[in-house]
């Protein structure tokens, strides 16, 4: 797989809280409504919040909103928080007469990474929730 559990998790999170438009959704409700298990969800909404992506609110109404409008936050930003793209700056196999000077295989890699770097960068959970298809990505449609 391509990213991590951890990350798949974390965009479901986010999708989902953002289709809210301001309204606070609990770890039951979200984890309901994205199939991820509760106390893992747990978890990852503690990293978006470290990364100040998301807003824990307490008490009655209380729950998890976006710290900031959705169109601002790229799926850059969700990555750096819970499962950061590594760069290939030097070999990975360590071997010394590479040093800096990548391998054509390393430096294809590295170039992909920048690929996905920047797609990421030019893509906001806006961008995700309004296209249209037929279904919510990687969420059910919130009960009306």
């Amino acid at each position: 797989m391509l990213i991590s559990q951890t990350l798949e998790y974390a965009l479901r999170a986010m999708v989902f809280i953002a289709t809210g438009t301001g309204q606070s959704y609990t770890t039951l409700q979200i984890s309901q409504a994205t199939k991820v298990p509760q106390a893992y969800l747990s978890k990852v909404l503690q990293l978006l919040v470290k990364a100040k992506l998301i807003q824990s609110q307490r008490g009655l109404g209380g729950g998890f909103v976006l710290n900031k409008e959705a169109k601002d936050i790229c799926i850059l930003d969700i990555v750096n928080a819970v499962d950061p793209l590594e760069r290939i700056e030097s070999c990975p196999l360590g071997i010394s007469s590479h040093g800096n000077d990548l391998c054509r295989l390393h430096k294809k890699l590295d170039e992909a990474i920048s690929v996905i770097e920047k797609d990421f960068t030019d893509t906001s959970i806006t961008d995700i929730i309004t296209n249209p298809t037929n279904s919510l990505p990687l969420c059910e449609r919130p009960a009306v």
